[in-house]
């Protein structure tokens, strides 16, 4: 296979991956609640609208996965040129321990197959280590707890992934499974202007930009519009989104119906793919040195155990503290004495917080939006993990473009690494990265009784003992 073109071998795959693979058996056609919300695309074309589809070459991610092949499946039965295009982002070689990329790009391969397209293997291992693996050990040194999947995405998926598509396939736009929607239709993606090379730091104040924003898909529960809040507007242009206005209920019935059973059939992915089935804390020791140090109660200061590294624990999580039957939980680190601070309840105030800061955040399709230049302030609603309910909150603008926000009420277990994303109606914003918290509901109590409980000289000052 040819190296130099961004192919590599797979195990138990076929040398001849970038043909057309042997023709599969038609499935029935794709229910009419698979079009789209605009019209019948999807459905019985007319006759020039079809060969108008024919010439339209999309390049589809396939993971493997059941949502990968209903999107590229979708895509095929519009009528475009599809291309299953599977990502090998790291190496199982390289540590120890179980991955199945293996298995993954040979269910993404007879998902091709079957669905009479042709299958390319390209391989990120390098820039995934480069750009977002590294980045991930860099963020855990710090104390922070990284997101590894919004990265991915930014970096890869819709950069390199991108420009491989247009540049050496010659497509005319990309698709992935995510459950998410954009405001362009099919036709109006393929007519986006693709730029090519890196992005300038700063744009044409004067340049008239159509942007395109990034919105909810559908299935409110199954939305990954926080795992896209990073991406670039270029990107976003260029994307078409099949699984936007399905239920993860019905794409897995679109898979039954075209025989895509060994995909449907397989676990649902959650998490980080190059750990795998393995112990995070082990794995992390893999590529850390262990950091010693105490865990101690936010409350009284006592020492009640021993952990390997401040790095191996997330706020909010619990903390198996050995002799100990009752749950503690991670509040707070200090990475410059390795102090990591537990609670004895899983809703204690020291969890939760309601002000914090982030770095520069970057916005999707106003840069920042226009409301929040003219007020220095806006409201909108925010999550910092997938599938939290949406915040209520306040942001507030600083001169390096990094934003205060003020949530409406505390939230739980605010962590240092991850993304905060902001919404306003179903769409996505943007997001910024949590680098700073403001003070817990606990130490704000703690203040607070302080300040009302003057201390026993002042109390015999104002009425002596009798």
């Amino acid at each position: 296979m040819r190296v130099a073109g961004g192919l590599v071998g797979a195990r138990g795959v076929p040398a001849s991956l970038s043909r057309r693979a042997p023709r599969g058996r038609p499935g029935p056609a794709v229910p009419v609640a698979s079009r789209r919300r605009s019209g019948a695309r999807g459905g019985r074309k007319g006759g020039g609208a079809m060969l108008a589809a024919q010439a339209r070459r999309v390049a589809c991610a396939v993971s493997g996965g059941v949502d990968s092949a209903v999107a590229a499946l979708l895509l095929r039965r519009r009528g475009y040129q599809v291309t299953g295009v599977f990502m090998k982002n790291w190496d199982p070689l390289d540590e120890q321990g179980a991955c199945s990329v293996d298995r993954d790009c040979e269910d993404a391969y007879r998902v091709c197959q079957k669905l009479d397209i042709p299958f390319h293997q390209v391989s990120y291992v390098k820039e995934y280590w480069n750009e977002v693996f590294s980045d991930l050990l860099k963020e855990y040194e710090l104390g922070r707890t990284p997101n590894p999947d919004i990265l991915c995405n930014k970096h890869i998926k819709f950069n390199y992934f991108l420009h491989y598509a247009m540049d050496n396939l010659g497509a005319d736009a990309i698709a992935t499974g995510h459950y998410a929607r954009t405001s362009l239709e099919d036709e109006e993606v393929f007519q986006q202007k693709h730029t090519k090379g890196p992005q300038k730091l700063f744009r044409n104040r004067f340049e008239v930009r159509n942007t395109v924003k990034l919105l909810q898909g559908a299935d409110l529960f199954k939305d990954q519009t926080f795992f896209l809040s990073q991406i670039s507007q270029d990107a976003l242009k260029k994307t078409i989104f099949p699984l936007g206005d399905l239920t993860k209920t019905f794409v897995k019935k679109i898979a039954a119906e075209h025989d895509l059973h060994h995909v449907l059939k397989k676990k649902e992915s959650m998490g980080v793919c190059f750990i795998g089935e393995r112990n995070f804390e082990n794995f992390l020791l893999e590529y850390l040195e262990p950091q010693p140090g105490n865990f101690v109660s936010i409350e009284d200061k006592k020492v009640m155990g021993r952990h390997k590294g401040w790095f191996l624990f997330t706020i909010g999580q619990r903390a198996r503290l050995a002799g100990l039957k009752d749950a503690w939980f991670v509040v707070d680190k200090d990475v410059s004495t390795g102090d990591v601070f537990v609670a004895p309840s899983r809703d204690h105030p020291a969890l939760y917080r309601e002000l914090l800061r982030t770095n520069r955040v970057h916005w999707i399709a106003e840069e920042p939006p226009a409301e929040l230049v003219r007020e220095k302030m806006m409201e909108c609603h925010f999550r910092f993990r997938h599938q939290m309910a949406l915040v209520p909150c306040v942001l507030t603008l600083n001169q390096d473009g990094s934003v205060w926000v003020t949530l409406v009420k505390p939230a739980r277990a605010i962590t240092p690494g991850q993304f905060a994303v902001f919404y306003k109606g179903d769409e996505c914003l943007g997001s910024g990265k949590i680098l700073r918290m403001g003070p817990s509901v606990y130490t704000l109590q703690q203040g607070k009784n302080r300040e009302e409980s003057p201390k026993k000289e002042e109390i015999d000052k104002i009425e002596p003992a009798t």
